[in-house]
């Protein structure tokens, strides 16, 4: 173990032989207590009960990667405040019901706020503020990972030896193991304890695992020579080629560019470490690390106009709302990585580095923790864009996402949909009053505007019955799997219930869809479609786009085409 190595270990860290059974104890009752309070088997779980066990989860972790025995006041307080912030949560999204469309992200967020805001707090930033050691940060962010993974990985071990155990004394008719290892109580007992011990293990060896992390980091930095050259080759492709080829290349670049970008941060930390003195002598290592932390900026940006291009064409939701927000981050750290090389002419350029992390890791945390609070609704402010574009004319009323609307921008979407609905444009009210009757969502791909028109082209309708022909036509553009080929629209009369069957005829297959024309067009008064089984004894007929398609008497009717039939007789 070096020196530099060893004074990385916080003052107040001891080695403690009682923590792998305390913290075995404490996340082991922790576990039961999960699952005493968690009804697994319930539909939607009470938000109290929800709260409880996000607390019982994530305040005994604080505790457990923070509790010293001569300096437990501090954590525990820590490890409370940990709990009260991920039951808050948690109570919020178990109680948002339908009413907002992005639960997950305020789980994220508090996620990122709570994992940033653990190593400050184990080197002390909530008494030294800004004077807070960049080292001991540093360390406790590695050391933290580390044990993480290894009390993870020692867990997994461990049920693979219990199943092992329970299998084994199973082969002799003893099955008392294996009954005890499938009860849900056992497993959160069982993976709390094993966490627990391990981590305490760990725990009490953070002076080896900073030799560890000097090790991992030895490799990481091994590794940024090739992501390096990589990246100015790339940058150098883009800048010659021009954006377009990015895009064509893949449709959404933003979550590959952040990737990356992420990836050249972690290199660069592993290669300028904790201090100019623990830096590797190696010039290409130095250089591999500049060129990273130059790199960050343009796969930033490069993420962000990506971002903006998808904005402009689709305007905002939910989901772009949030990376707008992590591209942001991205952004920051890019141009603090940046500034700091041009700054001093190179000089001191990792010392700036570090100084930016500190600030910025505290910014970020910052910003997690008020995004997961309840004071912004994406779902609105993203309602709100999407009406003003359909209104403004930016986007036509065919290529705007009236479905979208109703299931994906929470209540401030149907809300939007409910006064569209009763606007003065007739087509917007007939969509936007289809599209919030909906009593379940289709799932698919989003289709553009060309696409659909090219299927609505396809389309003929042999009625006169404008209503029917509205309703037909709504269901078609609604259905993006519908009239890829040319397709034919009969009208085979009411039905027993009231509603008009038509029969949607395509490549010699018929789909019967049902409509009730005194209620909305299309949506949910499409009732279950049914593709009717062509019969054995007769091949499916050639169908063309002027082929002659028809209903004739067949003992009932049947669909011909080109004098062929096609599919059941449904009379």
């Amino acid at each position: 173990m070096t020196e530099a190595t060893a004074v990385h270990a916080p003052a107040a860290h001891a080695d403690w032989p009682l923590r792998p059974w305390a913290l075995a104890v404490l996340l082991g009752l922790a576990g039961l207590a999960v699952h005493l309070l968690s009804d697994w088997n319930a539909a939607d779980m009470p938000p109290w009960r929800a709260a409880l066990a996000a607390a019982f989860v994530f305040g005994p972790l604080a505790l457990a990667f923070t509790v010293e025995r001569i300096r437990w006041q501090e954590p525990l307080v820590f490890a409370g405040l940990v709990a009260l912030v991920m039951a808050g949560i948690a109570w919020r999204v178990t109680s948002a019901g339908d009413r907002y469309a992005d639960e997950p992200f305020w789980v994220a967020a508090g996620l990122v706020a709570i994992t940033l805001a653990l190593p400050l707090f184990q080197a002390g930033f909530h008494r030294l503020r800004w004077r807070t050691a960049y080292d001991q940060t540093h360390f406790h962010v590695w050391t933290d990972a580390i044990s993480g993974v290894g009390a993870l990985a020692f867990t997994g071990v461990s049920w693979l030896l219990a199943v092992l155990l329970a299998a084994l004394f199973s082969a002799i008719d003893i099955d008392v193991v294996e009954n005890v290892v499938d009860e849900a109580w056992f497993g959160w007992i069982f993976s709390g304890a094993a966490f627990g011990a391990a981590l305490g293990v760990l725990r009490n060896q953070l002076k080896v695992i900073g030799t560890l992390q000097s090790v991992v980091m030895l490799v990481f930095s091994i590794i940024a020579v090739p992501l390096a050259a990589a990246l100015a080759i790339f940058l150098l492709a883009v800048l010659a080629s021009g954006i377009a080829v990015l895009w064509n290349a893949t449709e959404s670049p933003t979550p590959l560019l952040l990737s990356v970008a992420v990836a050249g941060f972690v290199l660069v930390n592993a290669v300028i470490r904790n201090a100019d003195h623990e830096v590797s002598a190696n010039r290409v290592l130095r250089w591999a690390a500049l060129m990273l932390a130059l790199a960050i900026f343009p796969l930033a940006l490069l993420a962000a106009i990506s971002t903006g291009t998808r904005v402009a064409e689709y305007g905002l939701s939910p989901e772009r709302l949030w990376g707008i927000v992590a591209v942001a981050v991205a952004v920051a750290y890019g141009m603090a990585y940046s500034i700091a090389p041009i700054r001093g002419r190179l000089t001191g350029w990792m010392d700036r580095v570090r100084t930016a992390n500190m600030h910025l890791a505290v910014a970020t945390c910052g910003l997690a923790f008020v995004l997961a609070l309840p004071l912004f609704d994406f779902g609105a402010i993203s309602a709100r864009n999407q009406i003003a574009r359909l209104e403004s004319g930016r986007v036509a009323v065919d290529d705007f996402d009236f479905d979208a609307l109703r299931w994906e921008f929470g209540e401030a979407g149907r809300e939007g949909l409910a006064r569209l609905a009763k606007g003065s444009d007739a087509e917007v009210a007939e969509l936007a009053a289809g599209a919030l009757a909906q009593e379940a969502r289709t799932y698919r791909d989003v289709e553009r505007g060309t696409e659909r028109n090219e299927r609505l082209a396809n389309l003929r309708m042999q009625f006169e019955d404008e209503t029917l022909r509205r309703h037909v036509e709504n269901h078609v553009r609604a259905s993006p799997w519908r009239c890829d080929n040319p397709c034919v629209a009969l009208d085979a009369g009411a039905g027993d219930n009231g509603r008009r069957r038509v029969a949607l005829v395509e490549d010699g297959r018929i789909a019967w869809e049902e409509f009730d024309l005194a209620g909305p067009a299309d949506q949910t008064a499409v009732t279950a479609a049914r593709e009717a089984a062509i019969r054995a004894e007769f091949d499916a007929p050639n169908q063309r786009a002027g082929s002659q398609v028809e209903i004739r008497e067949w003992t009932g009717r049947r669909v011909y085409i080109d004098g062929q039939p096609a599919g059941d007789p449904f009379e």
